[in-house]
């Protein structure tokens, strides 16, 4: 069992988050004793509480309570069945497939519904174990700088390295990215358009992440909406543009004006199921294309566009939507 360390950050790990740093430098110690460890406050940055996913500046000194003399091996050389497992060849293969743009400094991805961003309870498979294999000629494997709910499809952007972790993750931070997801909803939004402000706050309890509506103590929280198309007064395709970050915005949002997204059973309860062959049984949000800013310019770079999954593709046929228009349409053009 170590004392009680205070390290520094190095220029290498600039804009590195605290649980990288921690599986770099302690790659033996358990993603959940760490999340115990920095909730009670023993892990501090500066002198202050810390925060998992808070961004490391160079020169910050981090305090590391007592750990077991194995937090700083790899559990793979422990034979400890915790570590990472081999990539298989067909994971790699499937990962890469999923790859849509990819330059010096980013690789976007079409992100499938159902596969989840990061590991936790329960959950083996996903994409940041999978990294390695989007290293290709880089000197280090991708970073993750954002994150997509696991049934969220579409557009996820990878850092190729440090610098470009940095400017990433201040846009996102910042909120200067434009994000537009595509959902189908169940009813039609009155009005067909328009700005959806409804503050959000977390739902303690058995309810996990899941947010609900809080005039009084919730976040701020915008989103732009449009209807492209409807079917009746049953089913709606929308465009969707949050103008702020917060867990399950979109769905939340949805939900409150009462037209939940299809699928989604965790905000629209039964309401957000249509019984019905021509009808995928999984949630309809899409993250249809991304921007970032190009900071040497002042401007907008170009749109990431991902392609809608099958499923998505499917319910769009069977309803009858003509949706093609929109592909290559902005639907809010008309905003700054």
């Amino acid at each position: 069992m170590s004392g009680v360390q205070t390290r520094s950050v190095k220029d290498k790990d600039e804009g590195l988050r605290l649980d990288r740093w921690f599986k770099t430098y302690f790659p033996g110690l358990p993603f959940g004793q760490l999340q115990k460890i920095v909730r009670k406050g023993q892990v501090r940055v500066d002198g202050k509480r810390a925060k998992t996913n808070q961004r490391l500046e160079v020169g910050q000194e981090i305090r590391i309570p007592p750990l077991d003399d194995n937090a700083t091996v790899d559990p793979v050389k422990l034979g400890k069945s915790r570590g990472p497992k081999p990539l298989s060849d067909a994971d790699v293969k499937f990962v890469q497939s999923l790859v849509i743009f990819k330059n010096k400094d980013v690789i976007a991805i079409n992100k499938p519904a159902g596969l989840a961003v990061q590991g936790g309870t329960k959950t083996e498979r996903h994409l940041d174990g999978m990294l390695e294999a989007l290293q290709y000629d880089a000197e280090e494997k991708p970073r993750l700088v954002h994150r997509l709910d696991r049934d969220t499809s579409g557009v996820l952007l990878l850092a190729r390295n440090r610098a470009s972790a940095t400017t990433m993750g201040r846009a996102f931070k910042h909120r200067t990215t434009r994000k537009i997801y595509w959902a189908i909803v169940v009813g039609i939004p009155d009005p067909e358009e328009g700005r959806l402000t409804h503050p959000l706050g977390k739902l303690g309890g058995k309810g996990g992440e899941r947010v609900v509506v809080d005039e009084e103590n919730g976040k701020n929280a915008v989103t732009e909406f449009m209807t492209m198309e409807r079917a009746g007064r049953r089913l709606a395709l929308v465009a969707l543009w949050p103008k702020t970050g917060r867990t399950h915005q979109l769905r939340a949002h949805m939900a409150a004006i009462g037209t939940p997204i299809l699928g989604d059973g965790k905000y629209g309860g039964r309401e957000a199921f249509v019984d019905s062959e021509d009808i995928a049984k999984q949630m309809h949000l899409h993250a249809r294309e991304l921007q970032l800013p190009d900071e040497k310019n002042g401007k907008m770079g170009p749109a990431i566009k991902a392609a809608l999954p099958d499923y998505f593709l499917k319910t769009l046929k069977g309803i009858g939507f003509e949706y093609e228009d929109w592909l290559n349409q902005d639907p809010f053009e008309d905003l700054e």
